[in-house]
């Protein structure tokens, strides 16, 4: 591409004025910036062709990731550093006045994801090109995404997220690769040729429209693909109301996760999970056939991954083409679909565990539903084989039952692996949520705990800090993450250390000035900023936080003698549209923090910011900035979280439960560099299981907790009337669902502990290098390698 900046500024000053059509002098930072993103993908595309060629020449096992969303962030300095050009870059713009930083504001965070699963793609497509491996991730290009997050006098406010307003200089329109996907109708059965036939008749028709984005291997020339589907009318679809039909197509396309509050969105979302898998399949089977001609040796030579429930129709969808379009008999087409899918769950709450009623099922979908019974007979049939007699049994693992298709079921049934996320959450699976299923599939079951992309989360997200590492330990832990624990060696070195204490300073101070900036409140950069960024869920606890808080702030008020380190409280969270539990969360948190920070008395000993619209690009400032990363879930509750992870190759310091992978980082950093509190899974699971726990003994017995919880409901916030009942009532009148009040004092205990172990700043330090020398474990290259070499079976290219 070049090799030097002046080569770099010729021909991006030629790009710039071809694309835009005007003198450089009148072009805009969006002009740059669109000049500039065209230049890197195309520089990529004769890498971006090789690499499919040689997939296909040597006929290399491939890897398809479906999933329903994929939270990218933003993709221009991702890529320069990935193809090892960033210098040249920013010192060629820098001599043409252009701050590198100020373009990348111009690009939007792709509006594709919500949280961890989305990112946890995201990341694993990095790896994936970065270790040489043929994989390749399929999802939907949502024009709004998820939604634009604005906090509107404490509450959340939800916008279109308008993400693609000046396009999307990444991707590539490949509109002659469209595929049809048929919606309603119905299936007509019949005899030909001594085989039963059939036909789907009458059906709705959508075009499913692919965008191709280039996934770029870090200093490699291997440029994987990201397929997004687009929703569009169909010219074979004739429809009495064409506007009516189009509305209903391009919303399929149009936001990620619909309320499905009512029976409209339950359609919508079932739709949208249907055109993913469908397009997806179509589209791996048509492109196998041109390599291979025949599918019958298709799990040899392909894998098909689901992530999470939402793309399961991929297992009737791919029976439904094999049987129907190729004449496959059931058993063969069977046998190869449950060799080629794969299966990730990422929940233990049942509530996540999608299932979809029979009425909106079976008319919108009536071939797959066909398919789907019939796997369901079979199912129930081996079970009674199995276990005959045992009819409670047969109805708690039937796929289809209560008149709901319960799609985990069909998951596990309709795949060769079952992953969970951390070495908790698959003894959970195994041990109680799915054990039934355990029993019968024992070799299915594995674990796989998450990583992250380290080259974003660390060499991208903290230079200044990846600097040092690389001053002291060479780059090698770029390419091989495990090579952090070099860092060891520096734990007693004071000069080291010192200079770990000012980067983390100044980045405070970048995400200090940030929150002024955002907020206009000034927060000091020696305060310790204690962080929890997530979801906001009820099991994940923001409540524990925000309670304590009030705790603190009642302290300091009432007791003039007592100390505590000064801290800044950080919050990030996005509530679903419909989880009106969650909204009330966000709102007392914004109550608590105008509470806090408008109150002289408290001066800067505590302050309370809720940074609106949390996402990757704002994630990226707050992780290197955070000195405790509250990771605080009810014990069993979390997966895995991949936020303990960023937090941790940041140096920041945990606070948590005994949850997910927060066990794995105990047990990586020792008990002396983790701050645990409060239950453990097996003490919740016993509660959930036998009773025993009273939420109001905790309000009665102890007056920090009484005195907090009264004050969501006597007037200690002006003017919010009875804004806090729904969650004064969740915590007495419906006994805690999550063990808020049961885990108050030990979480109080541990954050006193904190308080005292940050006055000790070398020590602090030590902590904080033993944390970032044992993360390269939660790189995703380590979770990719593992998929790739104990699941799906592919190998480097």
């Amino acid at each position: 591409m070049f090799s030097n900046k002046d080569e770099f500024k010729q021909i991006f000053l030629k790009r710039l004025e071809m694309s835009s059509g005007k003198s450089f002098s009148e072009c805009s930072l969006q002009d740059n910036y669109q000049a500039l993103g065209s230049m890197v993908r195309e520089f990529v595309s004769n890498d971006w062709i090789m690499t499919n060629e040689r997939y296909m020449k040597g006929k290399q096992k491939q890897v398809y990731y479906l999933s329903i969303e994929y939270l990218l962030g933003k993709l221009l300095r991702q890529n320069l550093i990935n193809l090892g050009i960033e210098d040249i870059v920013e010192s060629g713009l820098m001599d043409l006045g252009i701050c590198l930083s100020d373009m990348e504001e111009m690009e939007a965070d792709a509006g594709l994801g919500n949280g961890g699963l989305g990112r946890l793609a995201a990341c694993f497509l990095d790896s994936l090109a970065s270790l040489h491996l043929p994989g390749h991730g399929y999802g939907i290009r949502y024009k709004h995404g998820l939604f634009e997050q604005k906090i509107v006098d404490g509450y959340q406010v939800e916008l279109p997220e308008q993400w693609l307003r000046n396009g999307n200089v990444w991707e590539v329109n490949k509109s002659d690769l469209a595929v049809s996907i048929s919606f309603w109708g119905k299936v007509e059965t019949r005899m030909e040729n001594g085989r039963l036939v059939f036909h789907h008749l009458n059906a709705e028709t959508v075009n499913a429209v692919p965008y191709d984005l280039p996934v770029i291997g870090y200093m490699s020339k291997t440029v994987n693909t990201l397929r997004l589907w687009n929703a569009e009318p169909s010219q074979f679809s004739p429809h009495k109301d064409i506007l009516k039909y189009k509305r209903e197509t391009e919303s399929i396309s149009e936001i990620l996760y619909p309320d499905d509050s009512h029976d409209e969105g339950k359609i919508l979302r079932l739709k949208q999970q249907y055109f993913l898998v469908s397009a997806s399949i179509q589209t791996i089977l048509k492109n196998y056939r041109k390599l291979y001609g025949s599918l019958h040796s298709l799990h040899e030579h392909v894998c098909i991954h689901i992530n999470d429930t939402h793309p399961v129709l991929a297992i009737p969808e791919m029976m439904r083409i094999l049987i129907d379009e190729d004449g496959f008999d059931w058993d063969e087409a069977w046998f190869i679909t449950t060799n080629t899918i794969s299966y990730t769950n990422h929940t233990t709450l049942s509530e996540a565990l999608e299932k979809w009623p029979l009425r909106i099922f079976r008319p919108l979908l009536p071939r797959i539903y066909m398919i789907v019974e019939e796997i369901n007979r079979r199912f129930c049939e081996e079970l009674w084989n199995r276990f005959p007699g045992d009819w409670e049994r047969i109805a708690k693992q039937a796929i289809i039952a209560d008149e709901y298709v319960k799609m985990a079921h069909l998951a596990i049934v309709g795949s060769y692996s079952v992953n969970g996320v951390a070495k908790l959450h698959t003894e959970i699976l195994k041990s109680r949520e799915m054990n039934l299923f355990y029993q019968l599939f024992p070799n299915k079951f594995n674990n796989k705990t998450n990583g992250i992309a380290h080259r974003r989360w660390l060499l991208k997200a903290n230079p200044k800090l990846s600097a040092l590492i690389t001053d002291s330990i060479g780059t090698s832990w770029i390419h091989s993450a495990s090579e952090l624990s070099g860092l060891l060696r520096y734990q007693n070195d004071s000069s080291f250390l010192e200079q770990m204490a000012k980067i983390k300073t100044e980045n405070k101070q970048i995400l200090a000035d940030f929150i002024y900036e955002k907020t206009s409140i000034a927060v000091d950069s020696n305060s310790i900023f204690d962080v929890q960024v997530k979801r906001l869920h009820a099991y994940k606890r923001q409540l524990l936080n925000v309670l304590h808080i009030m705790y603190l702030y009642n302290r300091i008020k009432e007791d003039s003698s007592f100390e505590c380190a000064p801290r800044v409280f950080i919050f990030g969270a996005k509530a679903s549209p419909g989880y009106y539990y969650a909204k009330k969360i966000i709102k007392l948190i914004n109550t608590v923090a105008d509470k806090v920070n408008q109150d002289l008395q408290i001066a800067d000993r505590i302050k309370v910011i809720f940074l609106e619209n949390y996402r990757v690009s704002l994630a990226e400032k707050i992780f290197p900035a955070s000195d405790v990363s509250e990771q605080i879930s009810t014990a069993s509750k979390e997966a895995s979280g991949t936020g303990n992870m960023k937090f941790m190759i940041n140096g920041a310091l945990t606070v948590g439960t005994l949850d997910g992978a927060n066990i794995e980082i105990r047990e990586l950093v020792g008990d002396a560099n983790i701050f645990t509190f409060g239950l453990s899974a097996s003490e919740v699971l016993h509660y959930q299981q036998h009773g025993g726990y009273q939420s109001i003994e905790y309000y009665h017995h102890d007056s920090r907790i009484r005195q907090a919880v009264d004050q969501l409901v006597n007037g200690f916030f002006p003017g919010v009337q009875n804004e806090f009942e729904p969650i004064f009532d969740s915590l007495l009148g419906e006994n805690d669902q999550y063990y808020v009040l049961k885990d108050f004092a030990s979480y109080a205990g541990i954050q006193e502990i904190i308080g005292e172990s940050y006055k000790k700043q070398q020590q602090w330090q030590k902590m904080s290098l033993n944390n970032i020398a044992h993360a390269g474990y939660f790189s995703s290259d380590r979770t990719i390698k593992e998929y790739a070499d104990e699941i799906w079976g592919i190998k480097p290219v």
